[in-house]
């Protein structure tokens, strides 16, 4: 896995290549988490994101929740491959996918 993070102001974004499995999943998770508090909005940007497992998925849920309460927007930008997965698990009805 290979993850880049960029603030643009309050703004992060957090672009993910290669895959996200069950070795790469808490690094991915860790990446997240140690960012919480210092942004307004999070995109996690998976367009050149290869593969994703359950294990990734379970951080995107995680995440998630940990933005809900305090109303923070994030959006998921996918490519095809990505999408199909994220739309076959139920994932487009409570993350906010592009």
């Amino acid at each position: 896995m290979d993850l880049i993070k960029q603030y643009n102001k309050k703004e992060l974004t957090i672009t993910v290549k290669d895959k996200i499995d069950t070795i790469t999943a808490p690094d991915f998770e860790n990446e997240i988490m140690d960012e919480m508090g210092k942004f307004d909005s999070l995109i996690i940007d998976f367009t050149e994101l290869e593969y994703i497992s359950s294990a990734g998925l379970r951080v995107l849920v995680a995440t998630e929740k940990e933005l809900k309460p305090q109303n923070i927007p994030s959006v998921i930008k996918v490519n095809d491959t990505i999408k199909e997965i994220l739309v076959m698990s139920g994932f487009d009805k409570i993350l906010n996918i592009e």
